[in-house]
């Protein structure tokens, strides 16, 4: 049997759209002519694995663009050297195009890197430094922080503040020609030292790094700072819908500002004329991120966990990132439905882990194959089957359908024989009110084989009467007869009324399956909220790992296929470990959410 796994149509439009204040402004600008066709991006820094958070605006962005047949460009804004990684780079292509989407002007396209314009970034930075919006700064770091003053004070003018832009170039290309050490100087906007925005206080666009970049080598020893270079590149890409996350609402000003200056033209003191570097104004809108109940998408705490071996890597199905969510058994489509549901806005709010969960199981229901599993095994003995059947070795065979409405999947089959494995919990010596399933006197039926009548329990030699009765004995084993005329499918499957049916795995044909059940890896809504340690949430439950049987289909399973084991939840062969004789499969989620308020 081989699962039917549900992905998106890449790059499919949706059925549904629901409006949202970014698709108002896309229809007006489209309707008014302000732009033929929009461009928007997908700019994450490599420099660690994306998340559920950056599944959002994957999602927004790339979703925008196909639902209004425009382009989204995969840009990496690598500016920062010394945190980047080419395997970084990799896995976010991966994840971008495992999540289904496509990027540029067509299929096969090549993503861009900020590193790609660094010249044209430093043609910019002379632009300014010549019409005297930029100067070479060498104060500390320390005193730079001081001099910026703060909300109730202006800043402080540096003494490089004044110098001539002549005086500027030639240190600023003495900073580019490596002479000088790293933190020795940095180019600053000459902005407004008196703005009320901190961010437009002469903001620093280029220091000096002398680090080994993953895209050009040691061809630069300065590197401009991202709030530089991402305008700049948004410019040179034609980017007209510029999406980001709120916190970068305070940097629009300067976003703005730099734009404005690049796009005019000016004649500068010796009568020169310097035209327009960009030849048109991008605009940024920003919209809340995700914030995720039971989560945590900081990457420096997320490396804290893999580096303190809490989790087992970055792709530990417990980690909410894309490709820790993959190992889990997310689906593109579950994903892509989950950014849908909750909505794009301006205001911040939390959404409930459940609603990821219940997007999951939509997507998994109409089409994950089904299968039996125990995942706490039970030996059951059927004490009359060679008087039913004539033979101690006698095996009924039995079928199932792959999914219960698909039938084109076609059938299952097992095998049936005098002993099989039970869930413990089905067995209760003394029943519980409501409980209609293995206790001595009762009939059940095994699903999809015969009815079955209790005898009673085995226990260890010497258990107590009373550790029996309260529960507290651990059964060796189930004793029942097996009504032989009420096999499911056939004329007398319904002489028997039963309110109980239990699921189960033939001793006979059962599969051996490491079963790793996962939980959330956090005990409380919000795991670092208020400064607290992260650490001390994390839910020391979050991983069991048992061994299970199932049913003899899933020997066919395929790493990545996923399953509904009833009963019990949704399941997936792992994807690493699953494979050349290693049954091991990972707990998605439960049927229903069982951590529902």
């Amino acid at each position: 049997m081989t699962a039917s796994n549900p992905s998106p149509t890449p790059d499919a439009p949706l059925a549904t759209k629901p409006s949202n204040f970014l698709r108002q402004i896309i229809e007006a600008d489209l309707a008014s002519g302000k732009h033929a066709q929009i461009v928007t991006r997908f700019p994450p820094e490599p420099n660690g694995y994306l998340h559920i958070g950056h599944a959002k605006s994957i999602c927004l962005n790339f979703g925008l663009a196909r639902d209004y047949k425009g382009i989204c460009n995969l840009r990496f804004d690598d500016t920062n050297p010394e945190k980047e990684e080419k395997e970084y780079v990799d896995s976010i292509i991966d994840s971008v195009s495992w999540l289904g989407f496509s990027w540029g002007k067509e299929k096969g396209s090549e993503p861009f890197f900020a590193s790609n314009y660094f010249d044209f970034m430093y043609k910019a930075a002379e632009h300014l430094i010549e019409r005297g919006l930029a100067y070479v700064d060498e104060q500390s770091a320390e005193e730079m922080r001081a001099n910026r003053g703060d909300f109730n004070h202006p800043g402080t003018p540096s003494v490089f503040r004044s110098r001539t832009p002549a005086e500027n170039l030639e240190r600023f290309r003495e900073m580019a020609g490596a002479k000088h050490a790293d933190g020795a100087m940095v180019l600053r906007a000459k902005v407004d030292l008196a703005s009320p925005i901190i961010s437009m206080r002469d903001p620093t666009i280029y220091r000096i790094r002398r680090a080994t970049h993953h895209n050009t080598g040691d061809a630069w020893c300065i590197y401009p700072m991202y709030a530089f270079a991402h305008p700049i590149e948004d410019a040179i890409e034609g980017i007209t819908h510029s999406i980001c996350t709120l916190e970068f609402e305070e940097q629009r000003p300067w976003y703005d500002w730099l734009m404005e200056r690049l796009l005019e033209a000016t004649k500068l003191p010796d009568g020169r004329v310097v035209g327009s570097l960009i030849k048109q104004q991008p605009r940024q809108y920003e919209f809340a991120r995700l914030n995720l109940t039971y989560v945590i998408t900081s990457k420096r705490k997320l490396a804290q966990l893999v580096a303190e071996k809490k989790v087992s890597g970055w792709d530990d199905p417990r980690m909410p990132t894309i490709v820790g969510l993959r190992r889990r058994g997310y689906t593109p489509a579950a994903l892509q439905l989950f950014a849908e549901r909750i909505g794009v806005s301006k205001s911040d709010s939390w959404i409930d882990y459940g609603t990821l969960e219940g997007c999951l199981r939509d997507t998994l229901d109409p089409t994950a194959p089904r299968a039996m599993a125990v995942l706490d095994p039970l030996k059951l003995i059927l004490t009359n089957w060679e008087e039913a059947f004539g033979s101690a070795s006698h095996l009924e065979d039995c079928t199932a359908p792959v999914h219960p409405h698909l039938p084109d999947l076609g059938k299952r089959n097992f095998k049936l024989g005098k002993e099989v494995w039970i869930e413990r919990t089905d067995y209760e010596e003394i029943p519980s009110k409501g409980f209609f399933r293995l206790f001595p006197g009762n009939k059940v039926r095994l699903k999809y084989g015969f009815v079955i009548e209790v005898e009673g329990a085995t226990y260890p030699e010497g258990t107590s009467e009373d550790a029996i009765k309260s529960g507290a004995a651990r059964a060796l084993s189930i004793r029942a007869t097996v009504l032989k005329d009420t096999k499911s499918g056939t004329p007398g499957s319904d002489a028997v009324k039963v309110k109980g049916v239990i699921t189960w795995v033939g001793a006979q044909d059962a599969v051996t399956a490491e079963i790793r059940l996962y939980d959330r890896l956090f005990t409380t809504e919000h795991p670092d909220a208020g400064g607290k340690d992260f650490l001390e949430a994390l839910n020391p439950h979050s991983l069991q790992t048992i061994t299970a049987y199932v049913e003899p289909s899933l020997v066919q399973a395929k790493p990545d296929d996923k399953f509904q084991f009833e009963r019990h939840g949704y399941f997936v062969a792992d994807r690493v470990e699953h494979g050349n004789g290693k049954v091991v499969f990972n707990k998605i989620t439960g049927l229903k959410d069982t951590w529902a308020k």
